[in-house]
């Protein structure tokens, strides 16, 4: 009689496990599909991940409420199990008795492996939490990369406008020198032609270039007799200077 009595007890202990086991792997299930639609809705920010979370609690699946109702379903029947196992060592009849402890056996199996479960949960969301901060603050690394890239790129372009400038400025100067010395030319060829009509002024009046040279000639003499007398003159001066005192 204490063995069946103490059979009904284990059975309704078992009974309350079992659906403890049901309800806690069926709250696990919500929680890992929460998670799974949180993170793929999200952004790769840190900061986008929260709303998810809030709109998901808005609609009455909190993880923080889940992850606690896990927690206290499986410390339930791990205290189950420790009650069975107590009670399971009662039972007179050897073969009943290993049976019972092969049930609370494989109770507490399932509990270690909810509970595993659950710890491997809350790691890999301390993961995602950690790899979206770590984006997130890539994201803000880059966004300053990029504004100091840009910078770098607005240096260049202002570097290269100068160059075109000076390219331009040089372009310039090279055209007018070009123009001036296409001017030069331009009166080089008219005094050219200027010294052209003249020597044919010269030959129509009929100057030869025997006549030339003898108008050289007899100024060259001119210029001596010019020079003579200049002398001349300066030794009478100097003469009469000394007869006079």
């Amino acid at each position: 009689m204490e063995a069946a009595a103490g059979g009904g007890t284990l059975s309704e202990l078992y009974q309350n496990a079992r659906r403890l086991l049901l309800r806690t792997r069926d709250t696990l299930e919500k929680l890992e599909r929460l998670d799974s639609s949180s993170f793929s809705s999200s952004s790769s920010t840190y900061s986008s991940s929260l709303p998810s979370y809030a709109s998901a609690a808005g609609a009455g699946l909190d993880p923080a409420d889940l992850s606690f109702s896990i927690k206290r379903d499986v410390t339930q029947i791990q205290s189950l199990c420790a009650e069975m196992d107590r009670l399971s060592r009662s039972i007179g009849a050897k073969g009943q008795r290993d049976l019972w402890k092969r049930k609370v056996e494989q109770v507490a199996a399932e509990a270690d492996s909810l509970r595993e479960s659950l710890d491997k949960h809350a790691l890999r969301q301390q993961k995602k939490v950690q790899e979206a901060k770590e984006r997130a603050d890539l994201l803000g690394r880059a966004n300053g990369d990029s504004e100091h890239i840009l910078r770098i790129f607005d240096e260049e372009a202002q570097a290269m406008q100068s160059a075109r400038n000076s390219h331009m400025m040089l372009e310039e100067a090279y055209a007018t020198g070009v123009a001036v010395l296409s001017k030069y030319a331009d009166q080089r060829d008219r005094l050219k032609r200027a010294q052209r009509k003249a020597l044919d002024v010269l030959n129509t009046v009929g100057l030869s270039n025997s006549v030339l040279k003898l108008i050289e000639r007899r100024h060259h003499v001119d210029k001596w007799i010019a020079y003579a007398g200049m002398v001349i003159t300066v030794v009478v001066m100097y003469m009469f200077w000394r007869w006079t005192h």
